[in-house]
Order: C-alpha cells, then structure tokens, then sequence
C-alpha cells in the first residue's frame, strides 16, 4: 500500500467495525424465520438467548461478537481521533455499551420468564441463578452506554455539523426514538414485573436495540462521508 493511502485505511478501520456491530446486534431480527416459541411482543430479547432456549448460542454468539465490535471501534477512534469535549464522552459511552453488551451475552437467563410462569415465578422468589441479577445489571449498563454515546456523540455531531453532517440531521430524531423506547420499555418491565402484563415488553425493548442499531450506522456513515469531505 502506497503510504499516502495508509492514513485513509486506518480511518477506515473504526466505521468498518461499527457497521459490522450494528448487522450483528440485529441477529434477533432472525426470530421472523426461526422458530423461536418466543412472542416478539412479549418477551424480552434477552430471552432468546436464554439457556435452554433451541437457538440460544447462536443469539449469544451474536450479541458477543456485536459487543466486541463496538468496543472496538470506539477504542479505536478514542486512540486515532483523541476527541474532546461532548465527542469524548460520546465515544466513552459507546465503549461502555459494547463492553456491556458482550458481558451480556456471556450472563444468559437461565430461562424465559416471559414465556413460563415457572420461571417468572422463580425469579420473583429470587430461586433463579445470580447471572439473572447479573444480567439486568449489565443489561442497564449497556442502556445507559447508549443513551451517552447517543446524546453525547448527537450534540458533538451538531456543533460541527460540516464533519458529522448525516448524524447531525438524524441524530436528533434517533435520539427521541430512543427515549421513547427506553421508557416504554421500563414501564413494561415494572408492569411485568408486578404482575400486571407484558404492555408490550417485547415490542418496545426490540424498538430500542433497533433504534441503537441503526444510529450506530449513522454514526459509522458520518465518520465515513467526513473522511470523503476532509480528501
């Protein structure tokens, strides 16, 4: 490779990454083909990962990988990039979300609460494995991840609109969606977790994690098309 053509390689390196994460952390999309059991209303997405669930390593695999692949890309960025400010945070939190996310996958429920009443109410009783109370801890880590890099990396986007262009247009509304989705997803979890329904869980908490998916490919376009501008 020419060494002019070294910088841009290595600038490709960090959207790359975060495209590949985001068609990873989609995997439970594939729930429209396989035969689950699982209510995509209903339950959680975690749920398809469960033990003992028939294609549980495959969603785990996935969510591991797409972990994996977040983390680094935005280390990488943090180290090519050295951001400041609102951008720093931004890639912190995205860090913290992929560091979550694979620690998610390596803390499954040991089954599907949503889908068994035994099991809802071995969880209410506390009678479950700790990789439950575990997993809703990195669970919330990985949501709080998300809501950072997405506010923050949103508001750094709009203060230098000419670097970050299509993050600055669509960032604004991602972000919405997500706060939508993220609050109608915890009142779902507190309705269920009362006794008083689903509300939809499923529904919302897939709402979230698509939403997450598709500003992370925002983001890994913008940093694209700024690296077109900027040669």
């Amino acid at each position: 490779m020419p060494p002019q053509q070294e910088p841009r390689a290595a600038a490709r390196t960090a959207p790359v990454l975060l495209l590949l994460g985001a068609l990873l952390y989609t995997s439970w999309t594939a729930e429209a083909v396989l035969p689950t059991g699982l209510s995509p209303l209903d339950s959680y997405v975690s749920e398809l990962a469960a033990e003992g669930e028939p294609y549980g390593a495959f969603f785990r695999t996935a969510d591991l990988l797409a972990g994996l692949l977040f983390l680094a890309g935005a280390l990488t960025a943090l180290l090519r990039q050295a951001p400041r400010g609102w951008a720093l945070a931004g890639w912190a939190g995205l860090a913290l979300f992929g560091a979550a996310t694979a620690a998610d996958s390596r803390l499954p429920l040991s089954c599907a609460p949503t889908a068994s009443a035994g099991c809802a109410a071995r969880e209410a009783a506390g009678d479950v494995p700790w990789t439950h109370a575990a997993h809703a801890f990195s669970s919330g880590l990985a949501v709080a991840g998300a809501l950072l890099a997405m506010a923050a990396c949103t508001l750094a986007a709009r203060r230098s609109a000419d670097r970050w262009l299509v993050l600055a247009s669509a960032g604004p509304a991602l972000l919405v969606a997500q706060a939508v989705a993220t609050a109608w997803t915890l009142a779902a979890v507190a309705a269920f977790s009362a006794g008083r329904g689903t509300w939809g869980l499923g529904a919302g908490q897939r709402l979230q994690v698509l939403v997450v998916a598709v500003w992370i490919a925002v983001l890994a376009w913008s940093l694209m098309t700024a690296r077109e501008r900027r040669t």
